[in-house]
């Protein structure tokens, strides 16, 4: 991974990536202060159909690399597309369907990290 680029850039750039295919609410959820965290950042989103999961996730691994020359250094779950997640070492990115999301609710499993609801494009 570049050293140059923050991780809160990559969160941007992965932000848009998901908004270019109109994914919907997207939460980043920043998990710094939280020493037992796996990860710095977390980002959720969600996506209407295992087609537009796909979509989402190969917009994010595409659009990041081209803005930033940063690559994921593990994608799983295109499979099935009902929850794909994008390792970016410090930032885990996870595209849901509606009903898996509801499920695992990781929103709620780390809030107490700071969750910021990124507002749908019309």
């Amino acid at each position: 991974m570049n050293n140059e680029v923050s991780n809160k850039q990559i969160v941007e750039k992965i932000v848009e990536g998901i908004q270019n295919r109109k994914g919907h609410k997207i939460v980043t959820v920043d998990l710094t202060r939280l020493p037992e965290a796996p990860c710095s950042y977390f980002v959720i989103a969600e996506g209407n159909s295992s087609t537009q999961v796909c979509a989402i996730a190969d917009e994010i691994e595409d659009f990041v690399r081209k803005e930033l020359r940063v690559k994921p250094f593990a994608v799983d779950g295109l499979e099935n597309a009902e929850w794909v997640a994008m390792d970016y070492g410090q930032i885990i990115v996870h595209v849901f369907q509606r009903e898996p999301r509801a499920f695992y609710d990781i929103e709620h499993l780390w809030e107490d990290g700071i969750l910021t609801e990124i507002d749908d494009l019309l």
